[in-house]
């Protein structure tokens, strides 16, 4: 046996207003539930982005928690990388940086297709990429 596919991926933000404007409004990602001061998540695909606050999420929760989660966070910035076709990230190029998102990084990949790197508000490193980078 072996996973099919990755559900969820999480990343850790200091500023939870920010980066749900950020994910919302200039990634266009669908809101998917909130918890103020702790955590947003977003549809993406056939997945789901979450954004916690980690100190919110450290910390085992009451006995009486409705879902108990366990513990978890993380210190120092994360990356994420979203597929896109070539056409889709020359728009995306275009799309961040009419939002004042500066690109940090663009090149080819040894085995075909291209990266844009980016940060959220929080410093996270952000991709779109072809999936033929993986040879998918």
């Amino acid at each position: 046996m072996r996973p099919s596919a990755v559900l969820e991926s999480a990343l850790y933000v200091t500023d939870l207003a920010a980066a749900e404007h950020f994910y919302g409004t200039v990634l266009g990602l669908e809101p998917a539930g909130k918890v103020e001061g702790r955590h947003v998540f977003f549809k993406c695909g056939k997945g789901i982005v979450l954004l916690f606050v980690a100190e919110a999420t450290r910390h085992a929760p009451p006995p009486d928690a409705r879902l108990p989660v366990p513990p978890h966070g993380a210190a120092g910035e994360g990356h994420l990388c979203f597929s896109a076709t070539e056409d889709e990230i020359d728009s995306w190029k275009t799309r961040l940086n009419e939002a004042g998102v500066a690109i940090e990084a663009e090149f080819e990949w040894p085995r075909g297709g291209r990266s844009i790197y980016f940060r959220d508000p929080s410093g996270n490193s952000l991709e779109f990429a072809n999936p033929s980078i993986w040879g998918l």
